[in-house]
């Protein structure tokens, strides 16, 4: 059985020249698979042809034989020919199998992407792609890899942002791929060709609503009740109502995380260095997350993720927002 490939292979044979008559598109990463599909439509189809020579279909509109049909058809003024094939997973598995003589006799001038979010590969289908080595395999990031992908990505938009600054943009956004993207655009805007350092990210976040929890984030670390309570006030003023409480959850469960490990860490002698290589972080941020880890116990911290929990259920149970967080907040600082 053929490995699964990684999104940076198709990229690379992409830039080659090289794209396969098919590939499966699969995975939680939509972002990524956005970027892919963008980079793919650049370079692989000319715009002025673009009208003639690619499709964008969705499973369940079409028969597959109409798909395989336009596969089959020719290019009209470029060299290829582009389908997207979106919610593969529409079809049924007799469905899908209609495919598969395709795939053993695919036209070479046509790139087939089909987009899978639920994908079995006991079916013939899947199993046939993944056979001949063209399923890709779209994984969310792990935390060690964001900092790599930010300077990458930072290089293909043009910006030069060096090692410290990528690190605190990963802390100020909580890791999100597409809200990392578009405060890169934001930096890109702003210094063009210039280096952007640490300063750079943090003045932008100051001057934007994204520093308003990372404020709160430190507000709660370091114990600091006023200066946190208004913080939290800010953010669900400045914020979408439905999504606002949940960034909040996530941010806290991200913070309550570092704190313990590095508690942790740095009870096993481990020099502020070693943490930030352990955890992918920026040297400065570990020396500040190191000051306010011994404001907390390891029990303290235990109860922390309870308390997320249980408000997390509150939540969605449709309790109001406000006097909620702000009782999950007092909570968290009187362990």
């Amino acid at each position: 059985m053929a490995a699964d490939l990684r999104p940076e292979d198709v990229t690379s044979a992409l830039e080659k020249g090289r794209l396969a008559p098919f590939y499966l598109f699969y995975g939680p990463n939509e972002f990524i698979i956005e970027r892919v599909l963008e980079k793919i439509r650049d370079k692989f189809i000319p715009e002025n042809a673009r009208d003639f020579n690619m499709e964008i279909c969705y499973g369940g509109e079409l028969n597959p034989s109409d798909i395989v049909n336009r596969a089959q058809s020719i290019p009209f003024l470029s060299a290829n020919r582009l389908i997207i094939l979106k919610k593969t997973d529409a079809y049924k598995a007799e469905q899908l199998n209609k495919f598969v003589p395709y795939l053993e006799k695919p036209v070479d001038s046509t790139c087939l992407i089909f987009l899978s979010e639920k994908t079995d590969f006991k079916n013939k289908f899947y199993r046939s792609i993944r056979a001949k080595g063209l399923a890709v395999n779209f994984s969310e990031l792990k935390s060690y890899q964001v900092p790599p992908w930010i300077q990458s990505t930072a290089r293909e938009i043009g910006l030069n942002i060096d090692r410290d600054a990528c690190a605190l943009l990963l802390e100020i956004t909580g890791g999100g791929l597409r809200k990392i993207y578009g405060e890169l655009e934001k930096l890109r805007l702003s210094f063009g060709d210039k280096k952007v350092k640490e300063a750079d990210v943090r003045e932008l976040a100051i001057n934007s609503r994204i520093y308003t929890i990372f404020e709160l984030m430190d507000a709660l670390s370091e114990k600091k009740v006023a200066q946190m309570l208004s913080a939290l006030s800010r953010f669900l003023d400045e914020e979408d109502k439905k999504s606002a409480p949940f960034q909040i959850i996530g941010m806290l469960n991200r913070q309550i995380g570092l704190l313990w490990q590095v508690k942790i860490l740095a009870a096993d002698n481990n020099r502020a260095g070693e943490i930030a290589s352990k955890l992918a972080i920026a040297p400065f941020s570990v020396e500040k997350l190191m000051k306010q880890s011994r404001l907390w116990s390891h029990e303290g911290l235990k109860r922390g993720i309870s308390l997320l929990y249980e408000t997390d259920r509150l939540l969605k149970s449709g309790a109001r927002t406000r006097p909620v967080l702000e009782n999950l907040f007092l909570s968290l600082c009187t362990n």
